[in-house]
């Protein structure tokens, strides 16, 4: 089937038409899995597929070309890539261009209903920035350490979080060697 796909998409993504490395892209289908439900995709638009993906507007505007696309997999793609977007002009202008049948939108809307479950389970710093293990933040309160005599200043850089798991509010740092629990409103993610 992949060299089926390949010759359908003219080998390049059939997202954003780079002529990079393609991945074969299996999009969870209500049928069986076939040529309509899969799409040839480059690595930077299968980053974007991810939830908790800060998404790249710029690359992304890509979407305005692949609304046109006939092949299911490709609408399911690109229409729930615009709605996760649509606070931008140009992506709401392109959802409202784009014609998409009922049995695909249902589709596409099923698999989006599917990635908000899953990004309610993201950790995200008092911007929204979404953090990850090994990240950087600095504290934007100063802290009283519970237990301890431990004061968290205001500014303090704490480097190499972990995430704690089943609580998106928290994460965990070391303050002056102590390893402490910090909750992620009071956090900037740095760089950001």
């Amino acid at each position: 089937m992949e060299q089926q796909l390949l010759e359908r998409s003219g080998n390049k993504c059939e997202l954003c038409e780079a002529s990079l490395v393609l991945k074969l892209y299996e999009v969870k289908s209500p049928a069986s899995v076939s040529e309509d439900s899969c799409a040839m995709l480059c690595e930077k638009c299968l980053s974007q597929l991810a939830p908790a993906a800060d998404l790249d507007t710029k690359h992304l505007g890509c979407l305005r070309t692949s609304i046109w696309s006939p092949v299911p997999a490709v609408q399911v793609l690109t229409w729930r890539l615009l709605n996760r977007l649509k606070t931008e002009a140009w992506a709401a202008d392109s959802l409202d261009a784009m014609y998409i049948d009922e049995e695909t939108l249902a589709w596409a809307q099923t698999g989006l209903e599917d990635d908000n479950d899953t990004a309610e389970d993201v950790h995200k710093d008092c911007n929204g920035a979404v953090l990850q293990t090994g990240n950087t933040v600095v504290l934007i309160k100063s802290l009283d350490v519970k237990g301890s005599q431990l004061n968290a200043k205001m500014g303090t850089v704490v480097k190499n979080i972990r995430l704690v798991d089943n609580n998106t509010d928290q994460i965990e740092g070391k303050i002056e060697g102590q390893t402490i629990v910090i909750l992620t409103k009071y956090v900037r993610k740095q760089g950001v």
